[in-house]
């Protein structure tokens, strides 16, 4: 397997960010040393963010070149990235029960299950992400943008409702919390003109 798509699937399946901050960040991590902890977290953030969208562009074109018969990016379309998304999917490490396993619906099943390993809906989803964003910024136009096509935003939505059910886990958009509204201050009542004060 190219060693391409080998490490753009370890970083799909990958749990924690550790390989990543090791691997793409060591620019961003020395320059980063120098500011404060927040200007830092940020910069490592997009750095690493800017190097895995590059690396999932890579691995895109390279899978267009392997494709039978070779295909270039500007025939590609919806048909196409769905394709690439149910390859990648063999190399997954998500149970998805089925419908007739016992543990369907369970989001911790008590014994193994022989239900296939898949991508993960939250890997795939953040995928599409970045190479939508790297498919405008290498000059596509967004209108042209295979991986916004109607099909792909289906395929997504039936993978994390499959995924939901069959794994007993919401995929709920999480609510972000609304800081409090600010309190406007009581104005001081000051007395009439006119008035006495009495004390």
């Amino acid at each position: 397997m190219d060693s391409n798509i080998q490490d753009f699937i370890d970083t799909c399946n990958s749990d924690n960010t550790c390989n990543l901050i090791a691997n793409s960040t060591t620019t961003s991590l020395t320059t980063s040393a120098t500011s404060s902890s927040a200007g830092s977290t940020s910069i490592t953030s997009s750095s690493r963010y800017e190097n895995q969208k590059r690396r999932d562009w890579n691995t895109f074109g390279q899978y267009l070149k392997n494709h039978r018969p070779p295909l270039s990016l500007s025939r590609c379309s919806g048909a196409h990235v769905l394709e690439f998304l149910r390859y990648l999917d063999q190399f997954g490490k998500t149970k998805v029960h089925t419908p007739i396993c016992p543990f369907y619906g369970h989001p911790n099943p008590p014994a193994p299950c022989p239900c296939p390993l898949r991508q993960a809906w939250g890997s795939l989803d953040a995928l599409i992400g970045r190479l939508r964003a790297a498919f405008e910024e290498n000059g596509g136009k967004p209108e042209a943008n295979p991986f916004g096509a109607r099909a792909v935003r289906l395929y997504l939505r039936e993978v994390r409702d499959l995924q939901s059910k069959a794994r007993g886990i919401s995929y709920e958009k999480k609510k972000r919390k609304r800081p409090p509204p600010q309190q406007q201050p009581m104005p001081l009542s000051l007395p009439p003109p006119g008035a006495s004060a009495t004390h």
